[in-house]
């Protein structure tokens, strides 16, 4: 009988996005992602990729525009909780989305024998056009 694994913290990789009130100052953003990131646990930094200020798609209160952050981490999901409470009651994040980053967007890269048969498969159709 084959013995269980028993992972005792187990880690799920996230992407967190941030709408960020673009009143604020770009050394007060880096510093408040920089405090949202502390509260995970974080084992390795967090990817932070910044977009900048942006117009929102529809104004969210008296806000029409927005700092966008997307951070990309690995923690435990029970640390997520506590992290999202965090994040309703800083006054400074006007929206955030929390998901589970399992699989990159975009379709599978095919290997050079899959292209090959592909483009051999589509020469093939062109020939039945008589």
């Amino acid at each position: 009988m084959a013995k269980l694994k028993i992972r005792r913290n187990p880690t799920r990789r996230y992407e967190a996005v941030y709408i960020i009130d673009s009143a604020i100052e770009d050394a007060a953003i880096l510093e408040k992602l920089d405090k949202l990131q502390s509260l995970l646990n974080l084992a390795a930094p967090a990817e932070i990729e910044h977009w900048g200020r942006r117009q929102l798609a529809y104004k969210i209160g008296r806000h029409d525009t927005g700092y966008y952050a997307i951070a990309r981490f690995e923690t435990a999901p029970a640390v997520l909780p506590e992290f999202e409470r965090a994040l309703k009651l800083d006054e400074g994040i006007i929206r955030y989305l929390i998901s589970l980053a399992e699989h990159e967007l975009g379709a599978p890269k095919l290997s050079d024998e899959e292209l090959a048969s592909r483009r051999r498969a589509g020469d093939d159709d062109d020939d039945d056009e008589d």
